[in-house]
């Protein structure tokens, strides 16, 4: 991917129709009905495509099944947002079952997700041009939770997701390295970043600020994945870098550190943009801001009437 900027779509205005999508890992029903509520209380009316609750080991049904899910919700005219249930592991085995030109000729909408999502705003960026929202998700615990959904949360999405919404500056706990940084912004979860090198959806951070954050990996292997990437060539030429959250990982900030601020770009850590709670929503592939006098990461909508 180049620092060329991508396309983002129209955002939503309440009545509208969303789809909810499985393309990882086996959707817990219960979840997935208190997360949907919660997007309909948002003022969407909300559809569950037909295969969301198949399972199959480790995955939510057949790779035939899940891609037909998301194409067919992307192709249809009359959603305007695809919202995938969960993480987990599975959204890789899909990219090669996608009819692509069938996607690029539908109207672009928006694409929301996070964890192993990220490899299908990889590839909807590479492949349609498309802007995403890399955010929270309805059977994980920030919007499905028992006890409700978290605030904070909750708010971004909706700034970050609806029309005229202005999401606020999201806040990080330290400025590693000073300074002043804006353009595109791309990343995700490293650990799923680091599995599309070689591939034709590998991030190329050229011109971006990337972010990163993951789950579940300790120092030493948060290391092999930030080396991964930048023997790769993803990280040449980045202009900033945001550390998101990092859960159950020990403390791999100042492995982090060792190999990033080399780079000499700016540069702030612990962004509750990825795992845990809150969850932030982040617009992968717009314009955002890099501020470490406030320690903070901003996403622009700077040219709405390009929108579709």
């Amino acid at each position: 991917m180049t620092s060329q900027r991508l396309w983002v779509p129209s955002r939503l205005c309440p009545g509208d129709r969303v789809a909810i999508v499985a393309p990882s890992g086996p959707v817990d029903p219960v979840w997935l009905a208190r997360g949907r509520h919660v997007l309909t209380e948002m003022g969407l009316d909300v559809v569950v495509m037909p295969r969301v609750l198949n399972r199959r080991g480790y995955l939510a049904g057949s790779d035939a099944g899940r891609a037909a899910d998301l194409q067919d919700a992307w192709c249809d005219p009359a959603i305007r947002a695809v919202v995938c249930a969960r993480g987990g592991y599975g959204a890789t085995r899909l990219l090669g079952l996608l009819d692509w030109q069938a996607m690029e000729a539908a109207r672009p909408k928006i694409l929301l997700g996070s964890s192993d999502v990220t490899a299908l705003h990889q590839a909807f960026a590479v492949r349609l041009g498309v802007a995403s929202c890399f955010g929270p998700m309805p059977a994980c615990q920030a919007l499905g939770d028992l006890g409700g959904p978290d605030p904070a949360t909750l708010a971004h999405l909706y700034a970050s997701l609806f029309e005229n919404g202005e999401p606020a500056p999201v806040a990080g706990q330290q400025v590693i390295v000073p300074g002043h940084a804006e353009g595109p912004l791309t990343g995700g979860t490293l650990s799923l970043l680091a599995s599309l090198c070689g591939t034709p959806y590998a991030m190329r951070g050229q011109g971006h600020i990337v972010l990163l954050e993951d789950v579940n990996e300790q120092p030493y292997r948060v290391d092999r994945l930030v080396t991964q990437l930048m023997q790769s060539g993803a990280l040449d030429g980045v202009i900033g870098i945001v550390l998101g959250s990092f859960v159950g990982c020990g403390d791999p900030l100042p492995t982090l550190v060792e190999r990033l601020a080399v780079l000499e770009v700016p540069m702030i850590a612990g962004v509750p943009i990825g795992h845990g709670t809150p969850q932030f929503t982040a617009w992968l592939g717009a314009d955002a801001v890099i501020d470490t006098q406030s320690c903070s990461l901003t996403c622009l909508f700077r040219d709405p009437a390009t929108a579709l």
